[in-house]
C-alpha cells in the first residue's frame, strides 16, 4: 500500500508539473514576442516539415519582416475595417459579433460564420496549427488572453500583418506585395492593399493577380468601408 501511495504521488506531481509548464510556456512565448520579431511562425514550420517529408513538390516559404510604420495606412485600414472593426475597443473577443454570427446561423440554418478578432487570428498565425478542434480553440483562447494582457494593440497589429497567410507559402504583407505586385509593401496602392485583404479568407485558392467576381466584390466592399476612416493610433511614427 505504501509503494502504491508513493507511485500515486509521483504521477500526481508529474501531472502538476506538466500542467504548470503547459500554462507557463505560452507566457514566455508572448513575453518574448513583445520585443523579438519572430523569424518563423508555427504554420511556416509545419509547412516546411510537410514539404520536406511529404511526397509533393515543395515551394519555400516567403516571409519578410517589416515594422508597422512601413505598412501603408491603406492596408492597415482595410484589415481593421474588414477583419475586426472593434479591435481597439475589445480585450481579444468581440462578443457582439459572436452573438450576431449565432443569430445569423439560427436564422439561415447554416454553420456560424467566423467572428474571430485580429488578436485571435494573430494567435493562430503565430503559435498554432491549421484545422478546427476544441483543443486548438482552447490554445487560441489562452494565447489571445495573454496577448491582450501583455502586448499593446500596435504590437499585435505589427505581428498580425507580418504573420497572415496571403498565398501558398506567402506570409505577411511584405511577402504578399513582392509576390503578387513585385513592389515593396510601402508602395501598395489602396486598390492593391484591398485586393490582398480580399483574398485572406481563402489565400491558397484566390489570386490577387487573377481575381474572381467574389474577390472583386470583396475588394469593392473593403474600399468602401475603409474610405474616410482614420485609425485611432499613429502607426507611421
Amino acid at each position: 500500500m505504501k509503494i502504491w501511495n508513493q507511485r500515486t504521488r509521483k504521477w500526481r506531481n508529474r501531472i502538476l508539473i506538466g500542467g504548470v509548464m503547459f500554462l507557463f510556456i505560452p507566457v514566455l512565448q508572448v513575453i518574448g514576442i513583445r520585443w523579438i520579431n519572430p523569424p518563423k511562425t508555427a504554420p511556416m514550420c509545419f509547412r516546411w516539415v510537410g514539404g520536406k517529408f511529404g511526397s509533393g513538390a515543395y515551394k519555400p516559404n516567403e516571409h519578410y519582416w517589416i515594422s508597422l510604420k512601413s505598412v501603408p495606412d491603406g492596408f492597415v485600414l482595410a484589415v481593421w475595417q474588414t477583419e475586426d472593426r472593434h479591435f481597439f475597443e475589445h480585450w481579444g473577443f468581440d462578443w457582439e459579433e459572436i452573438q450576431k454570427a449565432r443569430e445569423e446561423a439560427r436564422t439561415t440554418g447554416k454553420p456560424p460564420r467566423g467572428a474571430s478578432t485580429i488578436t485571435q487570428q494573430c494567435a493562430r498565425s503565430l503559435f498554432l496549427w491549421q484545422g478546427r478542434s476544441w483543443i486548438r480553440k482552447g490554445f487560441e483562447t489562452y494565447y489571445t488572453l495573454l496577448m491582450e494582457l501583455l502586448l499593446s494593440k500596435q504590437r499585435i497589429l505589427e505581428l498580425y500583418v507580418n504573420a497572415i497567410e496571403l498565398g501558398d507559402g506567402v506570409y505577411g504583407v511584405e511577402a504578399g506585395a513582392q509576390h503578387y505586385f513585385h513592389i515593396a509593401a510601402s508602395q501598395l496602392t489602396r486598390e492593391q492593399a484591398a485586393l490582398l485583404v480580399a483574398v485572406m479568407p481563402n489565400p491558397k485558392v484566390w489570386d490577387p493577380n487573377n481575381p474572381n467576381e467574389r474577390v472583386l466584390s470583396r475588394q469593392a466592399v473593403i474600399l468602401e468601408r475603409s474610405h474616410n476612416v482614420k485609425l485611432p493610433i499613429k502607426i507611421n511614427e
